[in-house]
């Protein structure tokens, strides 16, 4: 059985890396780069990630990837356009989480990707988020792992996780935010992040519990939950 409270700890590690590296980023593109490099960073299992985008020119839509871990998300990337199936094509077209942790077994969903995967590089399980602006589907998250079965069970819970951080920071930059004001919105979510694993770990509940609990509060007090979760966490630093 899981320890809910190692779990709790690790969410808020994954909250934190993921907003140390955005806080670094100056354009879209390092914005794009920080999400991979942090996914290859803090996932279990994932040696390479990409972010592909759907992109619009003249009467013709592309997917193309914006940024990519290294050559290997690049090329499985590629890989998918030429085969036409994979992670990142899934998920532009549907709400669930595309999971494929095998893909040596023969009942594949994607056996003309997972062939040429096989072949030609390290890759033996993928992972596709959907990435959403404004409820339009604009791209998607692609995590790569070397070893088959890695992305099962809390691997692939941090996996959303990240997954939910690549939609904030690709909305924003999306709409051409600036800096500033992604980073304020990370912050909220690191601090919800923190609270979250603080009640997890205090109480024995799981992610969902905790912020349930969270909300039951923030309503009661008529407080912003960001808000709630920043006297939380200092509270407990005190």
């Amino acid at each position: 059985m899981r320890d809910e409270s190692d779990a709790g700890l690790r969410l808020a590690d994954v909250f934190r890396e993921l907003a140390q590296v955005v806080y670094d980023a100056d354009d879209a593109k390092q914005i794009y780069e920080a999400v991979c490099e942090v996914s290859v960073a803090v996932v279990p299992g994932c040696d390479h990630a990409s972010i592909m985008l759907r992109r619009r020119e003249g009467s013709t839509e592309r997917v193309l990837t914006v940024a990519a871990s290294d050559e290997v998300a690049a090329r499985a990337d590629e890989l998918e356009r030429i085969t036409g199936e994979g992670p990142c094509l899934d998920a532009l077209d549907d709400e669930a989480a595309q999971i494929e942790s095998d893909l040596t077994s023969p009942t594949t969903r994607w056996p003309a990707l997972a062939a040429r995967l096989i072949a030609e590089t390290p890759i033996r399980g993928a992972l596709g988020f959907r990435l959403l602006v404004d409820d339009r589907k604009v791209g998607a998250l692609n995590l790569f792992g070397d070893t088959a079965g890695d992305f099962e069970g809390e691997n692939a819970d941090i996996a959303v996780l990240v997954a939910a951080f690549a939609s904030v920071a690709v909305t924003s930059a999306v709409r051409g935010e600036d800096a500033s004001t992604l980073r304020s919105g990370i912050d909220s979510n690191r601090e919800i992040g923190k609270a979250i694993g603080l009640l997890m770990a205090q109480h024995g509940v799981t992610d969902d519990e905790a912020f349930a609990l969270l909300q039951r509060a923030s309503s009661r007090a008529q407080v912003r939950i960001a808000e709630l979760a920043s006297r939380i966490v200092q509270g407990h630093a005190r």
